[in-house]
């Protein structure tokens, strides 16, 4: 069910094809092993959300934008994290259903305090990073020191990259083997909920007012 190197390969996989297919749909999957698993295909949608969120928050950066671009660049931002969030929620949900079906997880295993889904957002993050990386190590046009400097933080970035995936494996042989257990861990985000943010409603009409 989970392999962290299936899914590194997969992140690397749609991320290359995404920058090269800009009119591609990011979260669209289209790796071989994806077309036929709905599990990697999950964690493509969600790779999907990361690699929009990094371009817009890209473009939150841009010299000389408006007061309303940015306004309508934060809005995007909220929105596709939002949405990056509960993708995320939505694999570990996946993988607590395959695992009751099975009996699992132990309840008196020690729980992990990160669930997979999280892991592999922070693997998805990881992923764009070591893309963008490598793009900036390879800049013709870049100034003097910069591909080593590149260089460097690549070889840092894909250790971590390596150790997490290490560590996702883990937790999934451990909780099948009945000595960890995880959780579902949700957001709840309150920012984007108008009756929980009191920038929001204080700012709404009282509507039990006369």
């Amino acid at each position: 069910m989970l392999s962290a190197d299936e899914i590194v390969e997969l992140h690397d996989q749609q991320t290359v094809l995404w920058h090269q297919s800009p009119e591609r749909e990011a979260g669209t999957d289209d790796s071989e092993s994806g077309k036929t698993d709905d599990w990697l295909s999950a964690v493509a949608r969600q790779h999907g959300a990361n690699f929009e969120l990094w371009h817009i928050e890209d473009a939150a950066r841009t010299p000389g934008a408006t007061d309303a671009e940015l306004a309508a660049v934060k809005r995007r931002v909220d929105q596709t994290n939002q949405r990056r969030n509960d993708l995320a929620e939505a694999l570990d949900r996946m993988l607590l259903d395959w695992l009751e079906a099975r009996g699992f997880p132990n309840p008196q295993a020690p729980l992990h305090s990160e669930s997979p889904g999280l892991i592999v957002d922070r693997l998805s993050i990881l992923a764009l990073k070591i893309y963008h990386t490598r793009e900036e190590a390879q800049r013709p046009d870049a100034p003097e020191g910069h591909a080593q400097r590149n260089r460097e933080r690549l070889a840092i970035l894909e250790e971590q990259r390596s150790d997490l995936a290490g560590c996702l494996d883990v937790l999934w042989r451990q909780t099948l083997a009945g000595t960890r257990r995880f959780k579902l861990y949700r957001q709840l985000k309150m920012y984007n909920d108008p009756l929980l943010n009191p920038a929001v409603y204080r700012k709404l009409p009282n509507e039990s007012a006369p």
